[in-house]
């Protein structure tokens, strides 16, 4: 009984010492196909008669479940690698790029050509230089290079009824590495190239969009990008902590939409500074902005003084807006005004969409916590959140070498000074014609009281 227990644990032992070796053997063949860390693919895509080319380099280390021929060495069988290359082309771009003929899905493509090539090459620069080289000599076939260093170039063609149509382009190249940047060129009829370039999965991108194809999409952005700032939502709910009617509101948002607005178009223009040090100014400005807001709700905020803060700093929030419109641009086609307006529409409906939620909830919260002590308690919380952002973003600012005022710099801060000036003059302005809106309603209304008391002394 002994001796078979202890054969019995002897072939435990056994087996769960061959197990782990074939664990770590798999690790290891695993650890041989990891994605990695960043990887860049170059695409073009051309319409041209009843075809269109997509044109795409790719490292090949990026596209993995592919046996690669290799030699003793370990190197590339450079000879043998045909078949793989197809196989890698079918596999990670045929099965994954879905191309749309207005707004219909092009039939599976033909892979016209594959081939290998170095890391140093150039060819990429322009659609010919790239075409060109697919049709040259490939590698030498006693080349010693290691799969991993490689690129693959593949051209691919889709059968399409008129180059002339509207083309869109699901990429879904998001997987190739843990981050993936994609640099696409699209290259239209009369030679025009267009460039987007963007990481991850953007979704379906239209290649060249109509004005409303635009528009849907800046709205959207506009839209998510308010709802999804968490700054932007504290500050413009410390804003409206106080007034909570109808015409104050509207008088305190407006302000702040036409200023954010001004800003926001001017960088668009590249009016704006485009020094590294300039995103992290804002963000902090931001933060004292919210700080200063939330402040004033704590010691007594007024109408008449709020609508011009939130106009103020409306101008710092709008170049904030910029920054995420300046990354959406290149997807807007020759129709940059309508995107600019619309992703402006956007954030309005976001913020209206906030004060629609918030406005009750302050008010159910006022029922029950007296007025005076509410406001302070949440613009005490808004102030604490404010002054962490503050402290974060004043270190992240602090990084950056302060600015050299040379012609370059003082020229930006000329126009942005006469900007300031015509910005400052239409506020002046339009608190003038409100104040005399006001002083004439209310000699209106004295008037009408004198006239209604002498005819009741007159009767």
């Amino acid at each position: 009984m002994m001796t078979i227990a202890t054969s019995g644990a002897f072939r435990l032992r056994l087996l769960a010492l061959l197990a782990m070796w074939a664990v770590c053997f798999v690790a290891l063949d695993a650890s041989a196909h990891d994605i990695p860390a960043d990887v860049t693919v170059q695409a073009y895509v051309r319409p041209s008669g009843e075809r269109l080319q997509l044109l795409v380099r790719v490292p090949l280390k990026a596209m993995r479940d592919v046996d690669y021929p290799r030699r003793p060495s370990g190197a590339l069988d450079v000879a043998r690698a045909s078949a793989a290359l197809r196989e890698a082309a079918a596999l990670w771009i045929a099965d994954n790029v879905r191309l749309y003929e207005n707004d219909q899905p092009l039939a599976a493509p033909r892979i016209v050509e594959t081939r290998l090539s170095l890391e140093s090459d150039r060819s990429f620069a322009t659609f010919d230089g790239a075409l060109a080289h697919l049709a040259a000599p490939a590698l030498p076939a006693t080349s010693e290079l290691f799969w991993e260093q490689l690129l693959m170039d593949a051209l691919l063609e889709y059968p399409i009824a008129s180059a002339h149509s509207e083309f869109s382009i699901h990429p879904r190249l998001e997987k190739l590495g843990i981050r993936t940047r994609t640099v696409l060129r699209y290259v239209l009829p009369d030679g025009a190239v267009r460039v987007f370039e963007y990481h991850g999965d953007e979704g379906i991108v239209r290649l060249d969009p109509r004005w409303h194809h635009a528009a849907l999409r800046f709205v959207e952005s506009g839209f998510l990008h308010i709802l999804s700032g968490a700054d932007h939502l504290l500050f413009l709910l410390c804003l409206v902590i106080p007034f909570r009617r109808i015409v104050p509101l509207a008088v305190i948002v407006t302000g702040f939409t036409v200023a954010h607005s001004i800003t926001l178009i001017a960088s668009a223009f590249g009016l704006g500074p485009d020094a590294l040090w300039f995103p992290p100014l804002i963000e902090t400005l931001i933060a004292i902005s919210i700080l200063y807001v939330a402040l004033e709700n704590i010691i007594g905020a007024k109408v008449e003084r709020r609508w011009v803060i939130a106009f103020m700093l409306g101008l710092v929030h709008g170049f904030a807006f910029s920054f995420q419109l300046k990354q959406e641009l290149q997807f807007a086609g020759e129709h940059l005004l309508t995107a600019l307006f619309a992703f402006n529409a956007g954030v309005e409906v976001g913020q209206l969409l906030v004060l629609v939620l918030v406005v009750p909830v302050l008010n159910a919260l006022f029922r029950i916590v007296p007025e005076r002590m509410g406001t302070i308690i949440v613009s005490a919380f808004v102030i604490h959140t404010a002054w962490h952002w503050l402290t974060e973003r004043g270190e992240q600012l602090m990084r950056f070498p302060l600015p050299t005022l040379d012609a370059a710099a003082l020229a930006s801060l000329t126009r942005w000074a006469f900007v300031l000036v015509a910005v400052v003059a239409l506020g002046w302005l339009v608190n003038v014609v409100r104040q005399n809106r006001t002083h004439v309603a209310d000699a209106t209304r004295t008037i009408s009281n004198r006239e209604a008391r002498s005819d009741e002394h007159a009767h």
